[in-house]
């Protein structure tokens, strides 16, 4: 008897599993769905930046900063924030490199000299520092950052 019900349950398992193979019975009738909003991520990254970076945490203020531009590549204030990073934690090589793709989003704009006037006064080249300054400074409807960093330039 038990040998008649192992058989029985063995067959019925048989059929099911073919039968559940059949996709004959699903309605594929096309169905709306709500698309998933668009998150730009590296605008996302870009604010993270910049919170860093007012908050005196550099090394997460360029990790923030390089995944935005790797993400954006146009990303001008992307360059900038991360440019501004290896500033301050003193990587200069990195730093240049980074001016280096500002200027080709941005162009030659007088508060990205501003800045890579302030990353060779932080160098140390008073000479080149000054120059950029000035430069800046001359394209600038308010000059008060420039001024600002001259006035520090002068004190040193």
């Amino acid at each position: 008897m038990r040998h008649r019900n192992f058989t029985a349950m063995a067959a019925l398992a048989a059929v099911l599993a073919v039968s559940g193979c059949t996709t004959e019975n699903v309605d594929k009738t096309k169905t709306t769905s709500i698309q998933p909003a668009a998150k730009d991520v590296s605008t996302s990254d870009l604010a993270q930046g910049k919170a860093q970076f007012r908050d005196a945490n550099y090394g997460l203020a360029e990790q923030h900063f390089r995944k935005a531009v790797e993400l954006k590549a146009d990303s001008a204030e992307g360059w900038m924030g991360l440019a501004a990073s290896y500033d301050e934690l003193g990587r200069f090589d990195f730093a240049d490199r980074a001016y280096d793709q500002l200027l080709k989003v941005a162009g030659r704009k007088p508060q990205i000299v501003n800045n890579m006037g302030y990353s060779q006064l932080l160098r140390g080249n008073k000479q080149k520092a000054r120059a950029l300054l000035m430069e800046a400074r001359a394209g600038m409807a308010d000059p008060t950052v420039v001024n600002a960093n001259l006035a520090l330039l002068n004190k040193g």
